[in-house]
């Protein structure tokens, strides 16, 4: 074959890789690995993340970014027996209302609770200062004009509520600490906190361990007046002022293998104790919490998988979630 031939041939082989029939481009996204977990594949995904920290914003658990927000990436050692590092954990925090909008992270074999604890869960005194040394520490990522001068939970009756759980994260000390960072808290009553939040915790840890990688989105709603039950003041300063979300939420997805599920909680932010009731009360499809949160969950997946594992009916999920029933 002449050069002239070849030529034409890789001319007409590139126009079909790089449009498709309507003549629009199609991006071509390599499988690779990261962070022990896969985060893209080989598709069109038009509503991916295409702005944030580059080392995460691909990543599976991520849901669309909000341009007002903040995006924290928290980096650690995962496992202090292997030596493995990477992402801890990453928040969206609102500076114009000062929280978090959510916490995203992942779970698998090498992280997971469930196989191993090398580590105890991180303890130390509140005294509300923030410091590096107090149970709730300012987080060092979050610019300094973003960060708190006293703790606004202190004395306001309500816990601190982790949205990556410190639980699922005791495998390593230094990742176990990030959790307890006063950006990964919102204000939840201590039988919320301690009932119905860890029984759903509990559940989403079981899936882990049956699981090849749990892909993980959890906050409340802080974004509109009628989904926030009040705002805090710090009894120390009074200059601090953080919204308590009416509702929380978590969007989980399974991987294993190329097969995809996800199901989605939706529960209200009650002073009750409501640790015996049925999950399945809770549960609906992806599509349904984004109608209620706003947010548009795994973005990052491929827009033809994403639309097959949010749209999912009620029976599906009751035969891809069994403990529903």
């Amino acid at each position: 074959m002449n050069n002239k031939k070849l030529l034409i041939l890789f001319t007409t082989l590139l126009a079909l890789v790089s449009c498709g029939d309507d003549g629009e481009d199609i991006i071509i996204e390599r499988g690779k690995k990261t962070d022990n977990a896969e985060t893209t594949t080989s598709t069109v995904n038009e509503n991916r993340n295409t702005w944030g920290p580059q080392e995460a914003q691909t990543r599976y658990e991520f849901p669309q970014l909000n341009p007002a927000g903040k995006i924290i990436v928290h980096r650690a050692e995962l496992n202090n027996k292997t030596g493995e590092t990477g992402v801890n954990y990453c928040t969206e925090w609102a500076p114009a209302l000062h929280g978090q909008r959510w916490s995203c992270y992942q779970m698998y074999s090498s992280i997971n609770y469930h196989q191993q604890t090398n580590v105890v869960r991180y303890k130390a005194d509140n005294d509300g200062s923030l410091s590096a040394e107090c149970q709730y520490p300012n987080d060092p990522d979050l610019p300094a004009e973003y960060r708190f001068t006293a703790d606004p939970y202190k004395y306001n009756n309500y816990d601190h509520g982790h949205i990556c759980p410190s639980a699922d994260r005791l495998r390593s000390t230094k990742a176990n600490y990030q959790t307890f960072y006063i950006t990964n808290m919102q204000p939840q009553r201590n039988k919320f906190n301690a009932g119905i939040w860890e029984v759903m915790e509990n559940q989403v840890r079981t899936w882990a361990s049956q699981n090849d990688t749990l892909f993980v989105c959890k906050g409340g709603t802080i974004d509109k007046e009628s989904d926030i039950i009040e705002y805090l003041t710090d009894q120390i300063k009074h200059e601090n002022r953080i919204p308590v979300p009416r509702y929380f939420f978590m969007a989980v997805m399974a991987k294993n293998g190329s097969k995809m599920k996800a199901i989605g909680f939706w529960v209200e932010h009650l002073n009750e104790d409501h640790s015996t009731d049925a999950l399945r009360g809770y549960a609906m499809n992806i599509a349904q919490l984004e109608s209620r949160t706003g947010l548009d969950f795994f973005c990052n997946v491929p827009d033809e998988t994403e639309q097959t594992i949010e749209n999912v009916t009620w029976s599906q999920m009751l035969s891809e979630w069994p403990f529903i029933q």
